[in-house]
């Protein structure tokens, strides 16, 4: 947002970044950020946002409080906006498989849609505020992944494209859109006005599966989401998502993640706690 920083990741070059330049690192190594990149780390932000030194010795941790930038740090100071996604299952597996360790989209590109004045907004503690800075961050996501996708010597994998495809493009939002209707390969050639031989070969050759087989990860993915929230019920999932009843989803998702939905839920809440 604004000074400028030095971001190293774990057996990576040091990259620098200025004011406006958008960072994305990804896989979960640890990287360190400094005013220089000689410059020895004083201060580990941990799990849960937990911030220690170096010996492990609790600090508190920096807030952005206060309606004025400057009341979190001097004029003449770095500020960054900065967020964490947890992602371990589902379709977004493809995203990070395409992306390097560190990704940086230079303020050029158009990439970071915020301003010093815009976060003053977020810095406010009032209702609402945790809503704004999860959808900023969404926001600055999609835009710097849309601009490192449209870089002139960009290597865009075949599923971006896909989206744009006039035949794979349409089919694929109707999946995402409605992915509990009971899709079959001719209804969703129907709806998209094209041949089921069209569609399963065009759609292959771009997503790297078929679109019945794309729509049961997809299904599962999702479950595997519904499936943190402790109230809901297992034939509550299935509906949701598309599976028949709770045996269906629970043979489908052991065949794919090796567990039952039972146990994927007691791990996930171990893990939480």
């Amino acid at each position: 947002m604004r000074g400028s920083v030095w971001v190293t990741p774990q057996g990576g070059e040091a990259v620098r970044l200025e004011s406006g330049d958008v960072a994305v690192l990804c896989g979960g190594a640890p990287y360190v950020i400094a005013d220089d990149p000689t410059t020895q780390p004083d201060m580990v932000i941990r799990a849960g946002g937990r911030c220690t030194n170096m010996q492990g010795e609790e600090l508190a941790a920096p807030r952005a409080s206060g309606a004025d930038t400057g009341h979190i740090a001097g004029p003449d100071s770095t500020l960054l906006l900065s967020g964490l996604y947890t992602v371990d299952t589902g379709v977004p597996g493809r995203l990070l498989a395409a992306l390097p360790p560190l990704a940086v989209v230079e303020a050029s590109t158009g990439a970071c849609p915020f301003t010093s004045s815009t976060f003053e907004v977020f810095a406010r503690e009032e209702p609402g505020q945790q809503v704004l800075l999860d959808r900023a961050l969404d926001l600055m996501l999609i835009t710097a992944l849309r601009a490192w996708f449209t870089r002139p010597t960009a290597q865009v994998p075949t599923w971006y494209v896909a989206y744009s495809d006039p035949v794979t493009g349409p089919a694929l939002r109707l999946l995402q859109a409605d992915p509990a209707h009971p899709w079959t390969l001719p209804a969703l050639a129907a709806k998209t006005g094209v041949s089921r031989a069209n569609l399963a070969r065009r759609f292959t050759a771009l997503v790297g599966q078929p679109p019945m087989t794309y729509l049961q990860e997809r299904r599962l993915a999702l479950a595997a989401d519904l499936l943190r929230e402790p109230d809901t019920t297992l034939a509550t999932v299935a509906a949701r998502v598309g599976f028949s009843g709770a045996f269906a989803l629970s043979a489908a998702f052991k065949r794919r993640h090796g567990i039952s939905p039972n146990e994927y839920r007691a791990r996930e809440a171990g893990a939480e706690t």
